[in-house]
């Protein structure tokens, strides 16, 4: 479960995205950047958010991940997007999530378990906020998660690759609108079928691959 704060943002999320994509490899300079949806992983300890937003520009879709913390993440400078204040938090860090180990096992688990999303409570309001990205991973694991470790990620062309220890997690940054992948999304204990992490937003026909799990 996510607890999200009625709060005033500076900069804001955009903003910081906006000031991130041109840099990255993956990025295709064309357009301003508009946001699509969201999606929340859960930190078990309460002390990070995990958000990972889904934008556009100049007609392509790019998956951006990232996490808030009250503090900064030792090893992580260059994965650092920006800083913000946060009216009811206070400063917060905000960091390429692909970096910060908080992430990683959850994006793992929810591939590995075939979980979804967090289901995402505004502060103060008793029915939950509907998540306008959904995903679910194609897993079926009933048990503890295999030992992982965090390395610094490494983004090329499309992707981002980062190794786990024990497997490698890739991170789609160009989402391919148009693949059609209902069938892993939907048959989610096909045996044969690749571990991933499937998702979709209003607009689209069938889910896309936003993550899956590679050999170590």
């Amino acid at each position: 479960m996510a607890i999200i704060h009625k709060a005033t943002l500076s900069p804001s999320k955009l903003e910081l995205i906006a000031g991130y994509l041109p840099a990255q490899p993956w990025f295709i300079k064309e357009g301003a950047a508009e946001l699509v949806g969201a999606y929340r992983f859960d930190d078990p300890a309460g002390e990070v958010g995990l958000e990972t937003h889904v934008v556009t520009s100049g007609g392509h879709f790019y998956q951006v991940p990232l996490s808030y913390r009250g503090y900064e993440l030792a090893g992580a400078g260059d994965w650092l997007i920006g800083t913000m204040d946060h009216s009811v938090l206070g400063k917060r860090w905000v960091y390429d999530a692909c970096a910060d180990p908080v992430y990683i096992k959850a994006l793992a688990a929810a591939i590995l378990t075939g979980q979804g999303e967090a289901v995402q409570y505004v502060d103060g309001e008793p029915e939950p906020r509907p998540s306008t990205v959904t995903v679910k991973g194609t897993g079926t694991l009933d048990g503890d998660l295999p030992p992982l470790s965090a390395s610094a990620p490494v983004s090329g062309q499309d992707v981002t690759i980062i190794d786990a220890g024990t497997f490698r997690l890739k991170v789609a940054r160009v989402l391919d609108a148009t693949a059609d992948v209902t069938a892993n999304f939907a048959a989610a204990s096909e045996p044969q079928g690749e571990l991933a992490l499937n998702g979709r937003w209003a607009g689209l026909d069938n889910p896309v691959e936003l993550a899956s799990i590679l050999p170590a």
